[in-house]
């Protein structure tokens, strides 16, 4: 009985939370509306794949990560990605959201930001078998991400540091080549079931 209230008060305090973000991203003057087949993130399952996202995976063993296992994950840099993540994180520099302002720059137009598109790199990770806790990334910033630009980011495993934790090689590239480059270190745990089945 007190499981089951406890269960609805959750449901409803999330349903709650998330009719609150699109009230907020509403009165900003930005869409809820998902471009590029994206679905909102109240539909999103924890280990599911949306169709527009490449996801690879070259794991032997997911009960052990060895050196050389790596993940892959790819996707479309929209306006929307970039519109949202600039009302999640505060980042309102009109390099990413002004065209007049962006076309004044270096770039010419505007770019994504640099943080969202090494998100992808935290999105890969997540692909590894079991439960992954980020510990630290290094990056290196080489080259701008335009909107509409397809990107991939590819962590492999170079050396494991104990027996649940691993230094894997981060790199974000796009049609041109690499955009970010860097170094993580992961916690991983043994999974559940539901784990499993990715």
């Amino acid at each position: 009985m007190l499981l089951n209230t406890l269960t609805d008060s959750s449901t409803h305090l999330r349903a709650s939370l998330v009719e609150a973000n699109r009230a907020l991203l509403a009165a900003s003057g930005l869409s809820t509306s998902t471009q590029d087949g994206d679905a909102p993130a109240d539909e999103i399952e924890p280990a599911a794949d949306l169709p527009n996202w490449d996801v690879t995976t070259d794991v032997d063993d997911p009960d052990e990560l060895t050196v050389g296992d790596s993940v892959r994950f790819g996707k479309t840099i929209s306006d929307a990605d970039v519109t949202q993540f600039a009302a999640v994180s505060g980042d309102t520099n009109p390099l990413h959201l002004d065209e007049a302002a962006a076309s004044d720059t270096m770039f010419g137009t505007r770019i994504a930001h640099g943080i969202l598109v090494s998100g992808l790199i935290s999105a890969a990770l997540a692909r590894l078998p079991g439960r992954v806790v980020y510990l630290s990334q290094d990056l290196e910033f080489h080259s701008p991400v335009y909107l509409g630009a397809q990107v991939t980011a590819d962590c492999t495993v170079v050396e494991p540091i104990s027996d649940d934790r691993y230094r894997l090689s981060t790199t974000v590239t796009d049609e041109d080549g690499t955009v970010i480059d860097g170094e993580a270190v992961v916690l991983v745990q043994p999974g559940t079931e539901r784990d499993d089945e990715r």
